[in-house]
């Protein structure tokens, strides 16, 4: 079996979660600048077997489209020019980071590494691939 990877897509940065190759266990994987994110990618779907990328969808409460979900479309677009055979689907992501700041509370971590908007990202996406994983 290949991985599955989330992506909880930001205007700064974007939290990268992947399972491994049984599909069992989602564990988070980076968070890298958005400007470097299809390079970054392009590397890892060369060392890795990915068949399915997740991409966090962000609405509403009322299941309106949040502001930021112009941006992620673009970016879509450039990710199915550049790959054209990666199955993407998207997965509701509201409130995964209230989720991932309440995860790292509950485990513990100080409040100076619970500021850290990088990797309240990573765990962020971690949930979203949870969610379609678990369901």
């Amino acid at each position: 079996m290949a991985r599955i990877m989330a992506l909880d897509y930001g205007a700064k940065r974007t939290g990268i979660a992947i399972t491994d190759e049984m599909q069992i266990i989602a564990s988070g994987l980076a968070t890298v600048p958005t400007s470097e994110l299809l390079v970054y990618l392009e590397k890892y779907f060369l060392s890795e077997n990915v068949e399915l990328v997740l991409m966090g969808q962000p609405k509403q409460m009322d299941y309106s489209d949040s502001q930021s979900e112009p941006a992620i479309l673009e970016f879509l677009k450039k990710f199915a020019l550049k790959f054209p055979d990666m199955e993407v689907k998207r997965v509701d992501e509201r409130f995964t980071s209230k989720m991932a700041v309440k995860t790292m509370i509950d485990s513990g971590l100080k409040k100076k590494k619970r500021q850290n908007k990088a990797l309240v990202d990573e765990i962020s996406a971690t949930i979203i691939l949870q969610s379609y994983l678990y369901k």
